[in-house]
């Protein structure tokens, strides 16, 4: 018997790499087009949805219920489980530590309240649902995420940019890793409870401990510089983001780490990529460039 999943946000970073997950393991990969194709319709023959859709943070509030009841809607009229790739904003500020499936969702932030409201809603629906929850992405592609925006650039010139303490620990997940999770929860979701909350451990490191990994990764010396968070106050005014990248900047400096008792429980033989691979993957290949090789691509891109 086939084993159909549709991704809904394929082109994004998470369903990206669902898709290829899924994809690999034998599974029938749907995707899901906003622009011919409608919800209703797309889930018939579906035993799984992955909700990768994600709205810009400062579309949250008023996008992310909607989205996520049509979603809750569309499975229940075939009885789909539903995976959600979940973050750490519920827990809030000034809560750190090891978090798990016990730890209180007491975000009072914007953005962390629209993520527990998410959550409360598919809990209480009846709709089969797993949250797969993971810090910040390491993807084998540059795809906007901190990692290669912000972090890497600069590797060419020896400096590892971090954007906040750099000795206190932080939750990151590979998303090869994680969406292999993923198919693996999805292909023993008739053992599991109707509301599963997952923390995926993936890798907990301080920055220091990053740029060390880096150095073992890339063989290149790695300097660590702190990021100017300056600019990003100052854009407050005219760049949308930049108030709610601002509100979530202390996950950066609050110790923090992903428990794995659970997930160890429901995936006992799952075997991460080790780190350093997945940094060497992760790391944008333009980033290791010579800067003059830099400039040259970029003459020549532009032509």
């Amino acid at each position: 018997m086939s084993k159909t999943v549709l991704i809904l946000g394929a082109s994004g970073r998470f369903g990206r790499n669902a898709a290829e997950q899924f994809d690999r393991a034998g599974w029938v990969v749907r995707t899901f087009d906003r622009k011919t194709d409608t919800l209703r319709q797309a889930v018939h023959g579906v035993q799984v949805i992955v909700n990768a859709w994600n709205p810009e943070y400062y579309d949250w509030e008023q996008q992310v219920p909607g989205l996520h009841a049509e979603v809750v809607a569309a499975a229940k009229t075939v009885d789909a489980t539903v995976i959600v790739p979940g973050n750490v904003y519920v827990y809030g500020e000034g809560h750190g530590g090891t978090w798990d499936v016990t730890t209180p969702h007491r975000a009072t932030n914007k953005l962390g309240q629209v993520r527990r409201n998410m959550e409360t809603a598919y809990r209480d629906s009846g709709v089969q649902t797993i949250i797969l929850r993971a810090g910040d992405f390491l993807d084998t592609e540059a795809s906007g995420n901190w990692f290669d925006m912000i972090m890497a650039p600069k590797m060419a010139k020896g400096r590892f940019v971090y954007p906040g303490a750099t000795d206190v620990d932080h939750a990151w997940a590979f998303l090869p890793d994680l969406c292999r999770a993923a198919v693996m929860l999805a292909e023993k979701r008739d053992t599991l409870n109707r509301f599963e909350d997952v923390p995926f451990p993936g890798y907990t490191l301080t920055g220091a401990q990053m740029a060390d990994r880096l150095e073992a990764a890339t063989g290149r010396k790695v300097t660590l510089k702190k990021m100017n968070w300056l600019p990003i106050r100052m854009a407050r005014l005219f760049w949308k983001p930049a108030p709610y990248i601002l509100e979530m900047r202390y996950l950066w400096n609050m110790p923090h780490r992903l428990s794995s008792t659970r997930f160890e429980a429901l995936l006992p033989d799952f075997v991460d990529t080790p780190v350093e691979v997945a940094l060497a993957q992760a790391v944008p290949p333009a980033a290791l460039m010579h800067p003059l090789d830099q400039k040259l691509m970029s003459t020549q891109t532009s032509r």
